[in-house]
């Protein structure tokens, strides 16, 4: 049977788990640009090639999120006594950035073909775009998972990205598809869905950068903590209550600040007593905290 993990053991692992699924992408997302490239200048299609310029992006925002997962895993040294955690969020709102740079250079691109005449894609590349939507979306959903069971940014961010090529490879599906059953005169089709393919793209980059930069706010997290973090205390011997928390995340960790309510006679010692306690019940119950500072208010 799996041990548990200890506190302060989370991190890491989550940050390997995150790394894994991230060179996963990177891989499939070679193969795909080399096939979507390829096919879209034999077939003529520009959906296809802006599909490709898509894929070329996963390859180098993937990196950049994996190097920023491998960054974030390192523990706390003297000049960042709070870890590395930030550079996870940080690879995240590179992903982002990233992604609107694509979808302009698409947009761009769309509507210089949009406005020059050129031949009708073949009718094969369907067959492409269809094989790349199957697997750009099993990758979408793997690697999203993953993402939300480590509570990591980054690797929701590079799932996001996927799930945008996902989409870009769809909306090329569709405008070939109108450019062949139109014939003359719908040849621009498949432009106009790369045109398409753009703005879900900077939709989906909006979507990666919001929760991002909220966490380089030190946005509070989702969830129930101050629920979670009052029964915790309340199970400690001499805790009457909670008056205040905090908690922030950093990278793959938390970090709570609590004011733990006990009586006002207890001796220095005894309230120092009740908070170690009150801590490492809280490091026990959620490996994900990396730490817990503990303040005693009289009750």
């Amino acid at each position: 049977m799996e041990q548990p993990l200890k506190p302060h053991q989370a991190g890491p692992r989550r940050a390997e788990r995150g790394q894994q699924t991230t060179l996963i992408g990177i891989g499939v997302s070679i193969v795909l640009l080399l096939v979507k490239g390829t096919a879209g200048y034999l077939g003529h299609s520009y959906a296809l090639i802006a599909d490709a310029i898509e894929s070329g992006t996963d390859v180098i925002t993937s990196t950049f999120v994996w190097l920023g997962l491998r960054v974030a895993s390192r523990r706390p040294d003297q000049n960042h006594p709070y870890g590395h955690g930030k550079a996870e969020p940080l690879a995240a709102i590179v992903v982002a950035f990233a992604l609107v740079g694509a979808a302009i250079l698409i947009a761009v691109e769309s509507i210089q073909n949009i406005r020059v005449p050129h031949k009708v894609p073949e009718a094969w590349t369907l067959a492409v775009l269809a094989g790349v939507v199957v697997v750009k979306e099993v990758l979408f959903r793997k690697i999203a998972q993953v993402g939300a069971e480590v509570e990591s940014s980054a690797v929701k961010a590079d799932a996001w990205h996927h799930r945008s090529d996902a989409i870009t490879s769809l909306t090329a599906f569709m405008g070939i598809g109108i450019a062949l059953i139109g014939g003359p005169g719908y040849e621009s089709a498949d432009d106009w869905a790369a045109l398409l393919a753009s703005g879900f793209i900077i939709f989906n980059a909006y979507h990666i950068f919001r929760p991002s930069f909220g966490e380089i706010m030190d946005e509070a997290p989702t969830g129930d903590w101050q629920q979670e973090l009052a029964t915790i205390a309340l199970s400690v011997p001499g805790v009457k209550g909670i008056d205040k928390y905090r908690v922030r995340k950093t990278g793959f960790e938390y970090f709570v600040d609590l004011h733990v309510l006990v009586p006002g006679d207890l001796s220095v010692s005894q309230g120092h007593r009740i908070a170690h306690t009150v801590k490492a019940a809280i490091l026990q119950a959620k490996p994900a905290v990396y730490d817990v500072l503990i303040h005693i208010e009289p009750a």
